[in-house]
């Protein structure tokens, strides 16, 4: 037998190879340690894989969410990690990628599918409405169809319209749908679990101009919460959350909406008044008790979303307060959408979009004088 030779460029090869491997393992214990700062997408790309890592049966498709990474690069490294087989690209056709979740999901996978862009979903939308939500119901709870399909939606990132609507009402109004949206990198992660783990299809709404929002987080704790609540059988699903306490008026909003209402109650407090943000989280389910319980302490309340006002999300949330809180309002609830026109050319956006000016204008007509 002749001697095992080990040439230059091999050994140069093998170095590589161990440095590239000890780099990905020091890259895995740095995410494993203590607080860091990430993004929106970070967060979401590492939800996915975590749940790739402990369930097989959990697969991403959709157009160019594979070597490419995805158009906002959410699935980034997945196809590297996972193989084809379980990160891939589909055809340019929205209604096959959906249409290919319930089959899958029917024999027992766990298909989370992204939609590019929002509006890129509309030629899947008799897919989502006939057989996504209406499945689980049309065979007596027999087949469930745990798919979360992931819709980058809303502005704020200078595109056009396809590309920045905000079509959360349509699935909302849809009964069998679950409709989630997080507005911090945290709930980024936490409820992109929640929604794979969940056995109904959840459409995923991710604010695309949050997208490269960061926040510190450990990614380590996020992990265990989330095996402590898988154990117990509890979440932190359909829960609202206040994102900054107030006592003179109340601000509901949901995604991409949440840090605008934050920056209006920051300006409101230099004026000394005190707002309290409410960040909706889940619209479907909805938390009465937690805006309820909000509103009931202030007696005002104005719903903010980027979305068009008439017959919208916001529409219900004003609905659904004043039916349980009118004896405790001192003003009617108002609203800041959307304006009800297509979505607008990239230099008009900043009109069309919720501001803190105009919040602040809705805030000052709450009748403060009474």
């Amino acid at each position: 037998m002749s001697p095992t030779v080990t040439t230059s460029s091999e050994a140069n090869g093998n170095v590589s190879a161990a440095t590239a491997r000890a780099a990905a393992k020091a890259a895995v214990e740095a995410e494993k340690t203590g607080p860091q700062t990430i993004t929106l997408a970070k967060a979401l790309n590492t939800a996915m894989a975590d749940a790739m890592h402990a369930d097989e049966s959990v697969l991403v498709f959709g157009e160019d969410v594979g070597m490419l990474g995805g158009v906002f690069r959410i699935t980034d490294g997945l196809t590297k990690t996972f193989g084809t087989s379980r990160c891939f690209d589909t055809p340019l056709a929205e209604s096959g990628i959906v249409g290919m979740a319930v089959g899958m999901a029917m024999n027992g996978m766990r298909p989370v599918i992204e939609m590019q862009f929002d509006a890129f979903a509309y030629p899947a939308f008799e897919q989502i409405v006939s057989h996504v939500a209406k499945m689980h119901n049309r065979t007596k709870g027999t087949v469930k169809l745990p798919i979360v399909i992931r819709v980058p939606y809303a502005g704020g990132i200078g595109g056009v319209e396809h590309h920045c609507d905000s079509s959360e009402a349509y699935y909302a109004h849809t009964a069998g749908l679950k409709v989630f949206t997080p507005a911090t990198v945290a709930d980024g992660y936490r409820m992109l679990r929640e929604a794979i783990d969940s056995d109904d299809p959840v459409m995923f709404m991710e604010p695309k101009k949050l997208y490269w929002s960061k926040d510190q987080v450990e990614l380590d704790a996020l992990r265990a919460e989330h095996a402590e609540n898988t154990e117990r059988g509890t979440s932190s699903e359909g829960r609202a959350a206040v994102a900054r306490p107030g006592t003179d008026a109340t601000l509901i909003a949901y995604g991409p909406s949440v840090p605008t209402a934050l920056a209006a109650a920051a300006a409101a407090a230099e004026e000394g008044r005190s707002l309290e943000v409410i960040d909706v989280r889940s619209i479907v389910p909805f938390d009465d008790e937690t805006v309820c319980a909000s509103v009931r302490k202030t007696g005002r309340a104005v719903v903010i979303a980027e979305a068009h006002g008439f017959a919208s999300v916001a529409s219900e949330i004003v609905a659904r307060v004043q039916e349980r809180c009118f004896h405790h309002l001192a003003a009617p609830i108002r609203r800041v959408t959307g304006f009800d026109v297509p979505y607008p050319a990239p230099k008009l956006e900043h009109y069309y979009l919720p501001g803190v000016d105009r919040i602040l204008d809705a805030v000052d007509d709450l009748q403060w004088e009474d």
